[in-house]
């Protein structure tokens, strides 16, 4: 991959900040690469298609979505979220063919995207939705038919566009296919191996 390809827009910005090219995608000894986009732009559509192939590419792959709702993936009255609702700060819950840890943050602060990515178990790559202003690589997804802007003229951290409409895009940014997800697994795959 060359060079180019490494470096976000050059458009002026109210304050410094670090340009794609001085950005490693390893933080808290992990290997990360984000995506930033829209609400109803494809964003995890295209995850689940990229997933696919760079596991095919030999990587073991996690991934790290950020809501920006209130979630809960329990149900009320089950034994676990009753143990919630009674004060419990984490409940495990466990089979024999998963797992997951229900921490409760009870007003403390949201933890961070290196904390969060302290918690993941070892591989090769981590995927990350969200966290849009994090300073790691990321690709924006982006359907001009929503009538949304370009968030990568305001984003730094923005490696490449992936698109479903040809874009004009200043060098060095990148512009994918959005309906090639097979060109976006190549385009990770070589970014974080340099």
């Amino acid at each position: 991959m060359t060079e180019s390809l490494r470096h976000a827009s050059s458009l002026p910005s109210p304050t410094p900040v670090p340009r794609a090219a001085d950005l490693t995608p390893r933080i808290a000894g992990k290997t990360v690469f984000g995506f930033a986009g829209y609400s109803g732009s494809g964003k995890t559509t295209l995850i689940e298609q990229l997933i696919p192939r760079l596991i095919a590419r030999g990587l073991r792959v996690s991934l790290i979505k950020h809501a920006h709702h209130d979630f809960d993936i329990d149900k009320p009255g089950k034994d676990s979220y009753r143990h919630r609702q009674a004060g419990a700060a984490e409940v495990l819950i466990t089979c024999n063919s998963r797992y997951a840890l229900l921490h409760e943050l009870r007003g403390a602060p949201e933890p961070t995207l290196a904390e969060h990515l302290e918690r993941l178990s070892a591989c090769d790559l981590v995927l990350v939705e969200g966290f849009k202003n994090d300073p790691i690589p990321k690709i924006e997804i982006h359907r001009p038919v929503h009538g949304r802007p370009l968030i990568y003229p305001e984003n730094p951290y923005v490696v490449a566009v992936a698109s479903d409409a040809d874009l004009d895009l200043p060098p060095p940014l990148s512009r994918l296919d959005l309906n090639d997800p097979d060109a976006v697994a190549d385009f990770i795959a070589a970014y974080v191996r340099t």
